[in-house]
């Protein structure tokens, strides 16, 4: 990274000695702004804000929603493979599916293919549910990124995954030795 000089402190406080109620005439954020990690979480926050703005008057929370999004898709799925996706421990997938079953959103019923396990339904009231709140999420997103071309949307997308994909699936590649000298 290259380095990164301070704007100076304005002359009044650098006479008294004080900071104290300095102002910089222009923040320098560049060093943030070349974090992939700033700028994704910035994106994030407004990203998150408008999932707020449309889906909370649903009576829903972000991973509720993704839960419910993922049992939409995939009628019978496991907590296992729920934890797996989403990237939640066990223990804490629980304290979000009871709360949608006592809500009458989802029920669990024996998997299909494993009879020790259980699968997860929705029920037509989850269904219904799920139908606006991806519907209002589509419709957010797309008003939001709408400033970007079809091709960057997706290419956004592809890169995030390849940071957050990468992270949970696969190991570092091995470091390679350089190639023993043939003399």
């Amino acid at each position: 990274m290259s380095a990164r000089l301070l704007k100076p402190v304005p002359e009044r406080a650098a006479e008294t000695g004080s900071l104290a109620g300095a102002a910089v005439a222009q923040v320098d954020a560049r060093f943030l702004q070349d974090l992939v990690g700033y700028n994704a979480r910035r994106a994030a926050l407004v990203m998150m804000a408008l999932f707020g703005e449309g889906v909370a008057p649903l009576g829903l929370k972000p991973v509720e929603f993704s839960v419910l999004s993922l049992i939409h898709a995939n009628a019978g799925i496991t907590s296992r493979q729920l934890c797996d996706v989403l990237a939640i421990l066990p223990p804490n997938l629980v304290g979000i599916i009871n709360p949608l079953q006592q809500r009458g959103l989802i029920n669990r019923r024996p998997h299909h293919n494993d009879g020790r396990a259980l699968g997860l339904h929705l029920t037509e009231q989850g269904q219904s549910l799920i139908a606006v709140a991806e519907q209002t999420v589509s419709a957010q997103e797309a008003a939001s990124l709408s400033r970007l071309s079809a091709a960057e949307r997706q290419t956004l997308i592809r890169l995030l995954q390849k940071i957050y994909l990468n992270e949970q699936t696969e190991a570092p590649p091995p470091a390679t030795d350089p190639a023993p000298d043939a003399h």
